[in-house]
Order: structure tokens, then C-alpha cells, then sequence
């Protein structure tokens, strides 16, 4: 088909993909901004395979149907709580492709110098391409290559950078994201790790990344591409593992950013508008999505890029008290004397796939006239809208799911507050300890409830290791074990 046909199915999927991430911000729009989604990619897929520079039809349906039984396979084998690391893995996965793109972008490009070489011509001509001869040789070649083969000298130049780019923010994106993936699934320690130098050593794999650039400008080498490869390879690992684990969330939400970003430069390179439109989307929605998770915890963006949340500032506070246990007949008495709830899920939540049971229990509060509402934290679990996420699944009705703006002024009103499986949202170090690690980060002040009940398994300190005053306080009591089965321990008994 012709290129009019293919700029105006890009233009059409561009507005469905523009439509489908507004509705996500959204828990009522969110399902039919999934299938805006699909449509606009579906359609986006069949411009590509039906426009210029289409063939090799074959091996293009095999790859779409392997990837369509890969992803239905993920979907059906992947749970809910292993949603963080399967996004994280799906970022790496766009890391890689455009590293390939820049890769096979670069080997195209010296393709066709060679074949103008044979020719006797020079590649790239600096003005536009004259000469029969040379329009002979431009049209033995098709797809990706004609179009380099139209380019002037300036237009490689550009090429080259735009491919070089790609190539950098691809491999980084790849490397970080394995390690993300790996820190996500507790097969990498959660603790900020970082080899002797520190910054020092992603500051020097930055500058020869600077220099290759220059290098590879000039001389349109592979050496110097493979090089920065190396570099950005070395930076996506050691950037990722300095930070710690209680900083994961903006992690996910950043490597988001950069696989739009590495997306958009392959656009540049492959000259598709709609891969521009779409990465610029992905990478500045995850960028806002990062500051927003910052914010949320009250920290720079520069600081959670650099190293986590790092050492504490100096001596912490002493913690007094002790951990005083209860049974679940103690929490269904609480409970069932309550006329106020407020419940705050965390990954604890997720592990024990408890959301269904909690879900149950809101529902037979709610028909004794309880008040119950659920206080989520932006940072809370290890994806942005991770609590949301489980919560919805379970049908929990949208109105009662508060952010922690809406709902932190309530706590001291409230008659009985419940954790499940979270620690630092809710810590209240945050506000009391100015040499916590957590200083200055915004919590939930569940505290302030008149009785506080957290589940969690045991007495450790949680994904990030940071201990936590709320454990010990006077109102509070501990319910140990796994959340599910707690949860499922008091069905019975309120009512």
C-alpha cells in the first residue's frame, strides 16, 4: 500500500494510544483504555506489515505469532505479585531491540557505502543524490537501506548520532532492567551495592561514552559503537544496583522512561514517526510517573539515581518498647467494636495473594454499617499502582480506595487501623528521626489511629531493612503470619 495509507493509520493509532494512556490514570477508564491499547497497536502492526518497504511475509508472521504464544504463556503463568519484575523484564526486552536496531542501523549504513564504493560514487553525497548512475545503484535498494541510500552527508551525520543514542540509552535500559528484574524477584540482593569508586566509575564510563561519540562521528567505525556499548552496559548494571530496594518503585517508573526514550531515537533512526510519538509518550509519562514517586517520598530525583536511599544521616533514635502479639480473636473483637477502618496493603498484601480474603472482609464490615476505606500509599508495593492494581482484581469498589492526601487527616478519627505487609509507608521514622534514612518521607500516620493491628510474618524489617518505631508502639499489636491465611482466620469470626 502507499505511504498515505501508512501516515494515516500512524496518525489513527497515535490518538488510540494517546486516549489509552489518559484512561489509565483512571480506575473506571482504565479496562477500556487497555483496549485502545490493543487497537491502536493491532492497527499499527498492520500499517507496518502492509506499507512501504513491506516483504518477507513469512518470517514476519512467524515472529508475530511466536511472540503472541510467548505472551499468552506469560500471562496465564505470571501472578499478580510478579507483576513488578515481568514490567521490568518487558523494559529490558525494548533496551535490547534497540540496541539491535542501532546495531543493524550502523551495519546498513556501511552496507550501502560499500556498494556505492563498487560503483566508483561517494557515500554519502553532500547534497541531495544526482547523477543516473547513482540513482541506478539507490534503487537496487529497498526497506531501511533506501532510505539511507537517498541521505545526504549531513542527513548521516545525523543518523549516526540518533543510532548512537539509541544504542547508548537501549543498553543501559537492558542491563538496568535485568538487574531490576533480578532485585524485584529476590534474586538479587535488594541492598544498594556498588563496586570500589562508586560515581566515580559511571562518571568515567560516561565520558568515553562522550568521546565515542565523537570518535564515531568521525569516523563512522564500529569500534567506538561497540565500545560505548560496553559503557552503557556497565552503567545500567552498577546505576541500578546502588539502589536500594526501598527504592524500586521509581526504579521501575524510570526504566519506563528510558525504553520510551530508547523507543523514540530508533524512531529518529528508522525514520517512523509513530515509534517517535509513542516512545516520547512512554518515556515522558515514566519521567512524570518518577518525580511523582519522588515527590511522594520526598526526595530528589538525582538522589534515588545516584545511590538509593544510602546510610543513614548519623545516629538513629533508640527504639523503646517491644513487640506485643495478638491473636485473631483479639483483632475480630477490635474489629466487630469498630466503626471505623481504615486498611493499608502493602507487598506483604501481594505475597500472600491475601486480596481476595481482604476484599471478603471489607465486604462483611461494610454490611454491618462499618465505615472502611483503604489508604494507599504512592510508593506502596514495588510497582506504582500496585495496590490499586490487586485491590481492583478483587473487586474492592473504587470509592473506598483512597490516596494518602485524601486520607492521612483521618487516622486520629479512626478506631482501628490495619497493615498488611507494609513497613516504610507507614514507619514513623519518617517524621520523628531526622537521621533515618527515611527523613523527611511521607507516610501514612496510621499511628494516630486508637488502635493499630499489623500483619506481617515476622519480626524482621522488611525489603529495605530499616527498622520500624511503629511495631513498638502502645496501641499497637502484632499479627503474626502469613497475611492470607490471617486474613482468612478472621472471616469467621466478624460478623
Amino acid at each position: 500500500m502507499d505511504q498515505g495509507f501508512t501516515i494515516a493509520a500512524y496518525v489513527v493509532a497515535a490518538v488510540l494510544f494517546i486516549l489509552s494512556l489518559g484512561g489509565l490514570s483512571n480506575q473506571e477508564s482504565a479496562k477500556r483504555a487497555v483496549w485502545y491499547g490493543i487497537a491502536g497497536m493491532a492497527l499499527a502492526v498492520f500499517a507496518t506489515l502492509v506499507g512501504p518497504g513491506s516483504g518477507l511475509w513469512l518470517l514476519s508472521l512467524l515472529l508475530i505469532a511466536g511472540g503472541a504464544v510467548l505472551g499468552v504463556i506469560v500471562a496465564t503463568r505470571v501472578q499478580m505479585t510478579e507483576m513488578p519484575q515481568l514490567v521490568a523484564a518487558m523494559h529490558s526486552l525494548v533496551g535490547l531491540a534497540a540496541v539491535f536496531v542501532g546495531f543493524n542501523a550502523h551495519i546498513e549504513i556501511g552496507r550501502v557505502a560499500a556498494v556505492y564504493a563498487e560503483a566508483g560514487l561517494q557515500f554519502p553525497q553532500v547534497e541531495a543524490l544526482t547523477g543516473e548512475v547513482a540513482e541506478t545503484v539507490a534503487a537496487g535498494f529497498r526497506g531501511f537501506a533506501a532510505i539511507v541510500a537517498h541521505k545526504t552527508a549531513a542527513e548521516i551525520n545525523v543518523l549516526r548520532v540518533e543510532l548512537f543514542l539509541g544504542v547508548f540509552i537501549g543498553a543501559i535500559t537492558f542491563t538496568g532492567s535485568v538487574i531490576a528484574f533480578g532485585k524485584l524477584a529476590g534474586r538479587v540482593t535488594s541492598a544498594a551495592e556498588k563496586l570500589p569508586g562508586g560515581h566515580m566509575l559511571n562518571a568515567a564510563a560516561a565520558v568515553i561514552s562522550v568521546l565515542c561519540l565523537i570518535w564515531y562521528f568521525n569516523s563512522g567505525l564500529f569500534a567506538p559503537l561497540a565500545l560505548m556499548t560496553l559503557c552503557a552496559l556497565f552503567i545500567g548494571y552498577h546505576l541500578i544496583m546502588g539502589i536500594g530496594g526501598a527504592d524500586m518503585p521509581v526504579v521501575v517508573s524510570m526504566l519506563n522512561s528510558y525504553s520510551g526514550w530508547a523507543a523514540a531515537a530508533i524512531g529518529f533512526s528508522l525514520g517512523n514517526d509513530l515509534l517517535i510519538v509513542v516512545g516520547a509518550l512512554v518515556g515522558s509519562s515514566g519521567a512524570i510517573l518518577s518525580y511523582i514517586m519522588c515527590k511522594a517520598m520526598n526526595r530528589s530525583f538525582v538522589s534515588v539515581i545516584l545511590g538509593g536511599f544510602g546510610g543513614p544521616a548519623g545516629e538513629q533514635q533508640a527504639i523503646e518498647g517491644e513487640m506485643i502479639a495478638i491473636d485473631a480473636d483479639g483483632v475480630a473483637n477490635a474489629l466487630n467494636e469498630a466503626d471505623s477502618i481504615i486498611i493499608v496493603p502493602g507487598y506483604g498484601m501481594a505475597v500472600a495473594q491475601a486480596q481476595q480474603g481482604v476484599a471478603e472482609l471489607t465486604r462483611k464490615l461494610r454490611a454491618k454499617g462499618k465505615e472502611v476505606r483503604f489508604g494507599i500509599h504512592p510508593v506502596a508495593g514495588r510497582l506504582p499502582g500496585h495496590m490499586n492494581v490487586l485491590l481492583a482484581e478483587a473487586k474492592v469498589p473504587y470509592d473506598i480506595v483512597l490516596e494518602m492526601e485524601e486520607i492521612n487527616d483521618d487516622f486520629p478519627e479512626t478506631d482501628v487501623s490495619i497493615i498488611i505487609g507494609s513497613n516504610d509507608i507507614v514507619n514513623p521514622a519518617a517524621q520523628d528521626d531526622p537521621n533515618s534514612p527515611i527523613a523527611g518521607m511521607p507516610v501514612l500516620e496510621v499511628w494516630k489511629a486508637k488502635q493499630c493491628f499489623v500483619l506481617k510474618r515476622g519480626q524482621g524489617t522488611g525489603y529495605s531493612g530499616i527498622e520500624n518505631p511503629l511495631f513498638f508502639k502502645e496501641n499497637t499489636r502484632m499479627y503474626y503470619g502469613d497475611a492470607k491465611a490471617s486474613i482468612d482466620a478472621l472471616l469467621p469470626k466478624v460478623g
